[in-house]
C-alpha cells in the first residue's frame, strides 16, 4: 500500500515543479558581436533571450511555426497535467479494476509524454553553444588605403531555473508513475 501512496505523493510533488519548470526561463542566450579596428571596439547585441517553455511556445506561435508550437505545448504541457489528473483519480478510485486500467492508460500514454524528456535534451543541446566564439580578419581596401580588422561574435548561453524544475519534475513524475504501476503489479499477483 506504500507504494500507491508514494506514487501519489511524487506526482503531486512533480506538480509543483512543473509550473514553475514551464513558467520560469528555461535558458538564456546571447549572442554578441565585436568589431575591433585599429584598437578601437565596436560591439553590438545580436540577440539577448531568456526563454521559458511557454515563452517558446508564443515566439513559434506568433512567429507560424504552429506545428511546432503546437507539439511542445501537446508534450510539455498537455499530457503531463493528463497523466497527472489521470494518477490522481486513480489514486482515489475504490475499484481496483478501473484502477488498474487508469494506471495503465498513464503507462501507455508516458511513452508520448517522454517528449518532454526530449524537450530537456533539446534544451540541453541548445545550451552547449555556451562561449562558442569566432574570430575573422578582414581587409579593405579604399582608394589605396587598406585596413585591417576583427570581427568576432561570441555565444553565451546558461539553464535558467525553469530548467531545473522541469528537469527535476520529469524525474518525480516518472517514479510516481513506476511507484503507482508497481503498486497494481503487486496486486495482480495476488
Amino acid at each position: 500500500m506504500y507504494k500507491k501512496h508514494l506514487g501519489f505523493a511524487f506526482n503531486i510533488l512533480s506538480l509543483g515543479l512543473f509550473f514553475p519548470g514551464i513558467l520560469l526561463t528555461m535558458f538564456m542566450l546571447d549572442m554578441s558581436m565585436l568589431v575591433d579596428l585599429s584598437g578601437s571596439s565596436l560591439s553590438s547585441a545580436l540577440v539577448n533571450k531568456e526563454l521559458s517553455i511557454i515563452d517558446t511556445i508564443q515566439e513559434l506561435w506568433q512567429d507560424d511555426r504552429i506545428l511546432v508550437a503546437s507539439l511542445i505545448f501537446m508534450f510539455t504541457v498537455c499530457i503531463p497535467l493528463l497523466k497527472t489528473m489521470v494518477m490522481t483519480v486513480a489514486y482515489f478510485t475504490k475499484n481496483l479494476i478501473m484502477e488498474r486500467r487508469l494506471v495503465n492508460f498513464v503507462n501507455n500514454i508516458s511513452k508520448w509524454s517522454m517528449a518532454d524528456v526530449f524537450v530537456v535534451a533539446v534544451f540541453l543541446a541548445i545550451l552547449s553553444t555556451n562561449h562558442a566564439d569566432t574570430v575573422n580578419t578582414q581587409q579593405l581596401s579604399i582608394f589605396g588605403f587598406k585596413i585591417v580588422f576583427e570581427v568576432s561574435t561570441q555565444t553565451f548561453s546558461a539553464a535558467g531555473e525553469g530548467f531545473y524544475y522541469f528537469t527535476a519534475y520529469c524525474f518525480l513524475s516518472m517514479l510516481g508513475t513506476q511507484f503507482a504501476s508497481s503498486y497494481i503489479q503487486s496486486k495482480q499477483c495476488r
